[in-house]
């Protein structure tokens, strides 16, 4: 197991499922921040209600060790505290260079495009769709009643037969007289006055 960098200097711990109580109440925080301030009276304090964290900055790595291995999983008001230690990267001098960099984001652009696309990029053509002639014809020449075999049946497949089908709208307009629509009377004006 690789021993830890004291370079790295653990000044930051995260306490998580913290009561809901401490970032309500003036007076439970002050004595949430009480309990770290004993170790460094420089402590900081960063809120995150909506995850129910706390980060916790000390100005020295002692203290903040300190203060993990004394509170951690100790009660505070009636729930267990949870501390851990929070990595900062503070930028590319401290990376180890015995492990892989990350690859440089060149393709990034077709993962979530940008706003314009990048230089050189061009759109490319439609191709052109594919029509069967010889189905439109054949469909095209078709009236009702008749069938038009599209796939010739062999002694393990059916065929497929399409057969037209004679119009209803046709017979039904000829039956029915058509409705002739009466225009709405026009109302009354109002009634005059004679003086």
């Amino acid at each position: 197991m690789p021993s830890i960098n004291m370079k790295l200097e653990m000044v930051t711990i995260i306490a998580c499922e913290v009561d809901t109580e401490v970032f309500t109440s003036d007076k439970m925080q002050e004595r949430f921040e009480a309990l770290f301030r004993i170790y460094d009276k420089q402590t900081t304090f960063q809120m995150f209600k909506s995850f129910r964290r706390v980060r916790i900055n000390f100005s020295t790595p002692e203290a903040a060790a300190r203060a993990r291995i004394e509170l951690h999983e100790t009660e505070f008001n009636g729930k267990k505290l949870k501390l851990y230690f929070a990595q900062v990267q503070n930028g590319d001098e401290d990376i180890d260079k015995s492990y892989l960099a990350p690859p440089q984001p060149v393709k990034q652009f077709l993962i979530s495009p940008p706003a314009s696309p990048p230089v050189g990029w061009s759109q490319s053509e439609d191709a052109t769709p594919v029509i069967n002639y010889d189905l439109l014809c054949a469909v095209a020449k078709l009236g009702p009643g008749e069938k038009y075999e599209l796939h010739a049946g062999t002694e393990s497949t059916p065929s497929v037969v399409v057969h037209v089908c004679e119009s209803e709208t046709e017979d039904d307009e000829a039956a029915r007289p058509k409705q002739q629509i009466v225009q709405t009377r026009r109302p009354d004006g109002p009634p005059k006055v004679f003086n």
